[in-house]
């Protein structure tokens, strides 16, 4: 593939100061990927610490459990063997499960994890495994059971997964039912334009939950499918398993509740005091910790010498909290600022891939980490791509207009080029009706209002009227002339739709699906072979 920067793309204005290597921040995080000391220096520290962390043969024990529920690849096996090593180095990278996959930029996410690590490999001289963090206890269904994918016509259309009624728990442990994964099949099946490699491609995936398996493993199968061979390893954060393993840093976090929240907020001060708003600002009082009941995972907040969710539904003292962490950990989890925390207890974490927002809200997580001695990981900006599909590109030279043009002003374009299309001066000369018949109705209507006010009245109105239809005559006008070049306004919506779709970038609207059922499976196996940037950035692909 060929690979340009693609411009007109906007990041929190940290994540991007921070992906050029602003010194300042640099200095701020303790590292920089573009640093090849810094690596070295992050796994001497790794190597140093090891014994505060997770057991690393129980680790490899509760990976394999749940690789067994996945595709069998070797090369993941070889990697959770790795793992279990001393001396074991991971890169990691997570997000929340989607449905079929979900939007582009969840593969950009994996593959960028995997590519780090070779990176990483080939700079230190040592096995670093890749591992993708699905974030199973999240409990936002509506953002996961959903994608988009073109359709025949190039329109994006969505197709969904209906939660089941009742409390919002998470993603990981909300059941489905046969008959809900049939009805998002059927969307899929209508939803996606025929093509040789459709049959295939939907066989597969129903494979994949034929048990009826909830979102987060079927997501994981499929992830197993793309990315196994890489030996890219898979956990769930919401694995009761893994969760037994966190049961020491629950407990920290729960005993130390109130100094956590101090440091996020001393972090959060430091960046406001560096000049940058802050992505995720925490609430006071919040434990940064959530509950799973039978209402549902909610969120605990500090009250009194104890701890509750918002509404009051469920109410813990700091011991009864502690022993749930010791007894049954799997009740707890954690939210987007206590989560970092957590995996860097559980995995040797030489580096992290993060997405522009996700950097905004580590910035302030450096108090925190310090706080239960601990160091920030290297902090990778994940790469971003816009793909240029062969036929979008085609259109692209037609028209010229380049990629850039239609990210920042498609529909503009569109409209100045249907009006340079208009040999008629339309827009001129409906003007001129208008301004005539202004100038013929001034007069008169001074005449009117002088023989009678409310004539005067009846007066204005029938020019409106007159008015109004001079305007519906030029939209009629204007829809003939854009149906004369009906052809042309397609293209110029297929490139819209396709660079640009639903007014968002493309990897975060469109689904891979939609790429791997068009140009079949070895698309998405060419992106392993992209160069590694450790400075992430947007690029355009052809």
């Amino acid at each position: 593939m060929n690979l340009t920067p693609l411009q007109g793309l906007s990041s929190p204005a940290l994540a991007e100061r921070y992906r050029q290597g602003d010194a300042q921040l640099r200095e701020w995080f303790g590292s920089h990927p573009s640093i090849a000391e810094d690596w070295r220096k992050r796994a001497l520290q790794l190597d140093r610490t090891e014994g505060g962390r997770a057991d690393k043969a129980k680790l490899a024990s509760v990976l394999r459990d749940y690789q067994a529920r996945l595709l069998p690849s070797a090369a993941v096996d070889r990697s959770i063997d790795a793992l279990a090593e001393p001396g074991s180095l991971a890169v990691v990278g997570g997000q929340q499960a989607g449905l079929f996959g979900g939007a582009l930029l969840i593969a950009y996410k994996a593959i960028a994890v995997i590519q780090a690590a070779r990176h990483a490999e080939s700079l230190l001289g040592r096995k670093v495994v890749p591992v993708f963090w699905i974030a199973g206890e999240d409990h936002d269904f509506d953002e996961a059971n959903h994608l988009y994918v073109a359709g025949p016509e190039g329109k994006p259309r969505r197709v969904r997964l209906d939660r089941p009624e009742g409390a919002r728990h998470s993603v990981s442990r909300t059941s489905l039912s046969e008959e809900q994964w049939q009805a998002a099949f059927a969307g899929l099946a209508n939803a996606l334009p025929d093509t040789e490699f459709k049959p295939g491609l939907i066989d597969k995936l129903r494979s994949y939950s034929a048990d009826s398996p909830s979102l987060t493993l079927a997501f994981a199968r499929l992830l197993s499918d793309w990315f196994g061979s890489e030996g890219l390893v898979l956990l769930d954060a919401d694995d009761p398993a893994l969760r037994k393993l966190e049961s020491p840093m629950f407990r920290r976090l729960i005993e130390d509740n109130e100094g956590l929240e101090r440091a996020i907020k001393r972090g959060e001060d430091s960046v406001s005091g560096l000049g940058y708003s802050l992505q995720a600002p925490s609430a006071q009082g919040c434990a940064n910790l959530f509950v799973h009941s039978d209402g549902g995972r909610l969120l605990l907040f500090r009250e009194r010498d104890g701890f509750t969710d918002k509404k009051q539904v469920l109410s813990y003292t700091g011991e009864q909290l502690l022993a749930l962490a010791e007894e049954a950990p799997d009740t707890l989890s954690n939210n987007a600022l206590s989560r970092p925390l957590m995996q860097e207890y559980v995995l040797p974490v030489l580096a992290t891939v993060l997405g522009p927002s996700e950097l905004a809200y580590w910035a302030g997580l450096r108090p925190a980490f310090e706080r239960f001695s601990l160091e920030l990981p290297i902090l990778i900006p994940r790469q971003s791509f816009t793909y240029l599909e062969p036929g979008v590109g085609k259109l692209l030279s037609k028209y010229e207009v380049t990629a850039e043009d239609i990210v920042t002003g498609g529909e503009r374009l569109k409209d100045e080029w249907l009006e340079a299309q208009d040999d008629w001066q339309l827009d001129k000369r409906f003007a001129e009706a208008r301004a005539g018949l202004e100038g013929l109705y001034a007069p008169l209507l001074d005449t009117l209002t002088a023989i009678e006010p409310a004539l005067g009245e009846l007066g204005v109105a029938n020019r409106q009227r007159l008015l109004d239809q001079i305007a519906y005559l030029e939209k009629r006008a204007a829809d003939t002339v854009a149906k004369q070049h009906d052809v042309s306004l397609r293209q110029w919506d297929r490139m819209r739709d396709s660079l640009w779709p639903l007014g968002k970038p493309q990897e975060r609207a469109l689904g891979t699906l939609h790429f791997l059922n068009r140009y079949g499976p070895d698309w998405l196996k060419g992106w392993l072979n992209v160069p590694f940037d450790a400075l992430g950035g947007h690029r355009l692909a052809e």
